[in-house]
């Protein structure tokens, strides 16, 4: 494998509805009495009650509400709903078994994310870390944004969390796009699934296109130096490069979201790192843990730490004339800017917070 390098995006080297089914209702007309008119036609007599107020007066025939004959609504445990959801389910393998499903130009495969990837995440996400979510809803409802987070924890479980956490709890039901280094896509089977989960290059073209059609974008500016940073030096922000991130939101005048997440530092404590093996592998580092790789396998199951991400205020940065961008004194003051209100943000979450595991 060839020596793993970050794309210099720092200059650092719909859900388908539901099918309601068929519906019979009868009509006040068809049910009602008869009788004999003066004219000796057959016209139906008044109905009183009411069947006589009227449509409005109907019984809610909505799928969650109609009983069914096991005394349940149809998605509520009956029959009916049980094999509404075997359709889907096999709808769904159909589908994929026959390509009928679409992914966008990045490789991103909404319904698979949605239906299978996230459900997978989800167990980790709200039983094992117990993520607690704050401030989702300074996410912006629709449009572009970049969302910028610290990154630890030796693996990345951090962003596949904050994927879980925007997808989950926005209101809007956004997804969120991450910016990955190439050593992703150069992975055997970790390669599809990131793409299937809308990632991709860590480059100001990617993230420029993502950004101009709409998309929230995720990046960690940190990258390698801070995912594979010592214990030692938990929760203490690295070097954000050059401002690369910013530049690009300048480009296409969105906000930037800062993201603060406590609870990674601590899955892997990085007491040491085999730097010789780590050129041999072509990785940035080699991670020595208290349990990795003495435990073997079972080494690698991380900690299950307890874990906050708050989302804070947007900064805004369509206020700015295109040449902007270009302006390296205003891209270090936003670069410093936004590093600033997260590492205030992490002191304070760690100030609250009771224990690493509580």
């Amino acid at each position: 494998m060839a020596d793993a390098k970050v794309i210099p995006f720092d200059d650092d080297r719909s859900r388908g509805s539901r099918g309601a089914g068929s519906r019979r209702r009868g009509s006040a007309a068809e049910s009602a009495p008869v009788g004999e008119g003066p004219g000796g036609e057959v016209q139906p007599l008044p109905v009183r009650g009411a069947a006589a107020q009227g449509p409005a007066a109907e019984p809610d025939e909505s799928p969650g509400a109609r009983p069914t004959a096991e005394g349940g609504g149809e998605d509520g445990g009956g029959d009916g709903g049980l094999e509404r959801r075997v359709a889907a389910g096999l709808s769904f393998l159909r589908r994929r078994l026959t390509g009928d499903y679409e992914v966008d130009d990045f490789g991103y495969d909404a319904e698979l994310t949605d239906q299978v990837l996230m459900s997978l995440l989800r167990p980790m996400y709200e039983k094992y870390f117990r993520v607690e979510v704050k401030g989702v809803e300074n996410i912006p409802a629709q449009g572009g944004a970049l969302i910028v987070a610290n990154h630890s924890g030796t693996l990345p479980l951090d962003g596949l969390m904050m994927q879980v956490a925007v997808h989950d709890h926005h209101p809007a039901d956004r997804h969120l796009r991450l910016l990955a280094a190439d050593l992703v896509f150069v992975l055997p089977v970790v390669n599809e699934l990131a793409r299937k989960l809308g990632h991709t290059l860590a480059c100001a073209e990617d993230a420029e296109r993502l950004l101009a059609q709409g998309e929230l974008v995720g990046v960690m500016p940190e990258g390698f130096k801070g995912i594979g940073k010592p214990f030692g030096e938990r929760y203490k922000l690295q070097r954000f490069g050059r401002g690369g991130f910013v530049s690009t939101a300048l480009r296409q005048g969105v906000p930037i979201v800062p993201c603060s997440i406590v609870g990674a530092e601590e899955i892997y404590p990085m007491i040491g790192n085999s730097k010789t093996l780590a050129r041999l592998l072509g990785f940035p580092y080699f991670p020595l843990t208290p349990t990795f790789p003495w435990l073997g396998p079972l080494g690698a199951v991380p900690l299950p730490t307890k874990w906050t991400i708050q989302f804070g205020e947007p900064i805004p940065t369509d206020g700015y004339a295109p040449e902007a961008a270009e302006d390296p004194v205003l891209m270090f003051n936003l670069t410093d800017q936004v590093r600033e209100q997260i590492q205030h943000t992490l002191y304070k979450l760690l100030v609250q917070r009771r224990s690493v595991f509580f």
